[in-house]
């Protein structure tokens, strides 16, 4: 059972993560926004409700590949109820950059989503553990979304659910993530290797 809210680019670091696959076959999820062009890489991200930190995450990350073509973005919960919208603090803050989330819709993590994925990056270090736990087959491209985040106090860190609380706790959820994100980026875009190559 879990228990919990629902709800850089730093070229110095380490990458090598002994045991990770970082070469995966890449699958069309089904349900996810297509890209048109062909997607190599596909990420997800995981929190609790899929309501607050990782739509956040995954809008954020969707701006940052703007200019790379061969990635999905996708999101989810390991106890969401599908079909909510994102929080309305989530809404606002992203609508304030410029980033429309009046479609979204959250969903359930299930298999599928996990198998199309290249890389599954968990808002906390119980997310991660959850998803190791229930689906054990793809906890090698599971990995905390602060991992590899350029800020030392920052790596390894879980990010904090804004949940139920005021607009300041959403405010520093997406300036956190805002510090992680790149580092993701950096990560994936080094390590990479096409499939078969």
């Amino acid at each position: 059972m879990f228990h919990e809210n629902t709800c850089g680019a730093h070229f110095g670091y380490s990458f090598d993560k002994p045991g990770r696959r970082d070469t995966l076959p890449s699958r069309r999820p089904g349900g996810v926004e297509s890209n048109p062009h062909r997607t190599l890489k596909s990420v997800l991200f995981v929190c609790t409700g899929n309501t607050c930190r990782s739509p956040m995450a995954e809008a954020l990350f969707r701006e940052l590949v703007k200019a790379h073509p061969d990635y999905q973005i996708a999101s989810a919960g390991v106890a969401a109820a599908p079909g909510m919208p994102a929080s309305k603090h989530t809404t606002t803050i992203l609508k304030e950059r410029g980033i429309d989330l009046a479609n979204f819709q959250s969903r359930m993590l299930d298999q599928a989503m996990l198998e199309a994925a290249t890389h599954v990056f968990a808002m906390s270090s119980n997310h991660q553990a959850v998803i190791e736990e229930e689906f054990p087959s793809q906890a090698d491209k599971v990995y905390l979304v602060s991992e590899f985040a350029a800020d030392d106090s920052l790596r390894g860190r879980d990010v904090s659910d804004p949940f139920g609380q005021g607009r300041a706790a959403y405010d520093e959820t997406l300036a956190d993530l805002e510090k992680m994100l790149p580092s993701l980026l950096a990560y994936i875009e080094q390590t990479w290797k096409e499939p078969n190559s």
